[in-house]
């Protein structure tokens, strides 16, 4: 067996989501006979990736996952260096020089395509921009326009879900979390009456979770509607109703909502509808914006999945968003496989276009996956990388400069401004100042206030 060089294995990780701080805190404290030294890069200045970016403010569970992912960091045994862009900032080649190994988990950022007449007028959106711009990403416009009345959202997953909370809520509801007060400001501005979610098959085959579907029902003001007719059910939603106990659960609430709607007032003014069996077929413009939603009425076909039946119904909205799924982008100097928005793999081993291993390259996360599953799914993916790279540690000392200084070094000689974890932690304490300050002024108490411009993060980070 070949000896371990005595020094520490060099591993650079490029994404702080959760899939970086997994794999790393994971390798941390598996089972070896060598030192570590591992490194995680990230584009923004602040850690964290789709917990920061890419869930709803309001979503109960975020708070847990970033205590999860603070402790892990705050550890010190794992270095964070935010705001380098991979592929400008530092190449693939960069990385071999300074790491013997690099574990890419960029994750899928952006939307998938839907493929319908009309999905590029004025008005249809990609639900991952609008998340984007009310979890108040950097690197997205400050203002959104929100001017339609009647909102149409496709998509029967936990990002539909939230997009159409977020969409039919009162702004002065989300106070009490961290908008920024651009999405504040904006959100409060919105005439929105009516939010209506699209889903292509049943109530048994939603894709998102129980905790999800409840939320909706915590939104002040906000009524629930429901159509019968979309609650068919064939042997395969039948089996799934009673013997999985998820499915169970959802179909039992939609089910509890539909007959108690009877003797709810109806009062609130603004309504949030649930339609299933409901295929889009056409975004309707007029002079070139969104100006309905064309929807193929489907069917059951006793399998648990649908067949149109050729009835369409038009439904007056002035805006779309597609929340049918995220989608990965190329991973500057690695192959890429466009249909599933993933970098080719094996078990986390990352290939080339020839199919062919490439020496010291790994995946985890969605970048390696595709965009499906929950933060659980995270970690048993980051095992089975890590397990792939621990097998294959023998070989894995090549950096020619493993020195942890050089890397800093290079950065610095090419200006970039890159943050540290003693920086983010000062424009974290910066945010919960900015909510105590907004909480002594405000009507609510609100914890902690984002920062946004890209600047502003850097220039916090980097004072700290």
């Amino acid at each position: 067996m070949t000896s371990v060089p005595d020094r520490p294995l060099r591993l650079a990780i490029i994404g702080a989501g959760p899939a970086g701080v997994y794999t790393a805190d994971l390798l941390t404290k598996a089972e070896r006979d060598f030192e570590l030294s591992i490194d995680l890069f990230d584009r923004y200045p602040a850690p964290y990736g789709l917990i920061r970016y890419g869930v709803a403010p309001d979503h109960p569970r975020i708070k847990g996952i970033v205590k999860a992912l603070h402790k892990v960091l705050d550890r010190g045994d794992i270095r964070f260096l935010g705001g380098v862009d991979f592929g400008t900032d530092l190449t693939l080649e960069d990385l071999r020089r300074h790491y013997d190994a690099v574990v890419v988990s960029t994750g899928a950022i952006r939307d998938a395509d839907l493929d319908v007449p009309g999905v590029d007028l004025e008005g249809s959106f990609g639900a991952a921009e609008f998340v984007s711009w009310y979890d108040g990403h950097p690197d997205v416009p400050r203002h959104w326009p929100l001017t339609a009345r009647e909102v149409a959202v496709i998509g029967n997953g936990n990002v539909a879900l939230d997009v159409a909370r977020m969409l039919s809520k009162h702004a002065e509801d989300l106070l009490v979390t961290e908008i920024p007060e651009n999405v504040y400001a904006g959100l409060a501005s919105s005439p929105v009456t009516d939010v209506h979610v699209f889903g292509r098959r049943g109530p048994a085959q939603v894709k998102f979770t129980p905790l999800e579907l409840r939320e909706l029902a915590h939104s002040r003001d906000v009524d629930i509607v429901l159509y019968p007719e979309d609650f068919e059910f064939d042997a395969a939603s039948e089996e799934a109703a009673t013997t999985n106990n998820q499915v169970k659960t959802m179909v039992g609430t939609l089910t509890n909502w539909l007959m108690e709607q009877e003797d709810r007032p109806g009062t609130a003014s603004r309504r949030l509808h649930l339609h299933f069996l409901q295929q889009p077929v056409e975004i309707l413009g007029a002079d070139g914006a969104v100006a309905g939603l064309r929807m193929e009425r489907m069917e059951l076909d006793g399998t648990g999945n649908v067949t149109g039946t050729g009835e369409y119904t038009d439904y007056p909205v002035q805006a779309v968003y597609r929340a049918i799924g995220y989608h990965g982008s190329p991973v500057p100097g690695l192959a890429y496989d466009a249909g599933r928005g993933v970098v080719p793999n094996e078990a986390g081993r990352v290939l080339d276009e020839a199919g062919a291993v490439v020496p010291g390259v790994y995946a985890s996360g969605w970048i390696k996956r595709g965009p499906v599953g929950l933060i659980g799914h995270t970690k048993g993916d980051a095992l089975e990388t890590i397990g792939c790279l621990l097998e294959d540690q023998p070989g894995l000392w090549t950096a020619q400069d493993p020195d942890e200084q050089a890397v800093l070094d290079l950065l610095t000689a090419r200006g970039v401004e890159y943050t540290t974890w003693e920086g983010w932690l000062a424009l974290d304490a910066h945010e919960l100042a900015l909510g105590a300050a907004a909480t002594a002024t405000g009507p609510v108490e609100r914890e902690r206030v984002k920062v946004v411009p890209r600047e502003d993060m850097v220039r916090i980070s980097r004072a700290g």
